[in-house]
Parts: C-alpha cells; structure tokens; sequence
C-alpha cells in the first residue's frame, strides 16, 4: 500500500513478451518482403495494359502488334510472370476500344515445403 491506501500494478512487457512480439513482427516483415515484389509486378503489369490499350495507334493494329507492344514494355519493366503469347485481346467494336486481359498465378515459397498461390486476373480497363 502506498501513502493513500491503492496499490499501483506495475504496467509494461516482459522480456519474454518483447521476444514473442518480435519474433510475430519479423515473421510478417519476412512475408511482406516475399509477397510485395509479386503485387509490384503486378501493378506493372496492368500498367502496360492500360497504357497499350489507351494507346490510339495501336486501335486498329493486328494482335500480333499488340502483344509485341507489351513484350517490348514487359523487357523494360522486367515483366517475368506473363508473356505477350499470355494476352487475351478483346475488341469492343460499340466503343472502338481494345481491351486487354490476362490471367495468371504467382507461387511464392515461404519455408521448406511451403509456399503461398496468388491468383491474379489483370485487365486494361
């Protein structure tokens, strides 16, 4: 009892819990380290479809040149997951637009026999 009569309960963490808790923080630091360069190409990768399919020159183009138009942005990106033989080229004819997919998955590996499948389905529009 201190001088007013309450007893005060220390607050604060213990060694053990400063080790568990950062022992959880670098685990979900080592996942978000192995998982974003997979969102990052991601973006990229509907970066270019966007910028291809907006592009007005390539409107009335064979689809050959549209999958050479991202092959060439893919190699400065460093696009490694899709190939231009992995587009799907629609044309809405009502709007004169072109509008490009692709679908694809992303397998990181995370610990031994362990690995994370992420599924992506990026469109131009």
């Amino acid at each position: 009892m201190d001088l007013y009569g309450y007893r005060y309960k220390q607050l604060g963490l213990s060694l053990s819990g400063l080790l568990m808790w950062s022992v959880v923080l670098v685990l979900f630091a080592l996942l978000g380290m192995k998982v974003a360069p997979v969102y990052i190409e991601n973006a990229a990768i509907k970066q270019n479809l966007v910028a291809i399919a907006n592009d007005s020159s390539l409107q009335n183009v064979h689809h050959s040149q549209l999958r050479l138009a991202f092959s060439k942005r893919a190699q400065i990106d460093n696009i490694t997951s899709v190939t231009a033989k992995d587009i799907n080229i629609t044309r809405n004819r009502n709007r004169n637009e072109v509008v490009l997919s692709v679908d694809y998955s992303a397998k990181i590996p995370l610990a031994a026999n362990i690995s994370l499948l992420i599924d992506f389905n990026t469109q131009s529009n």
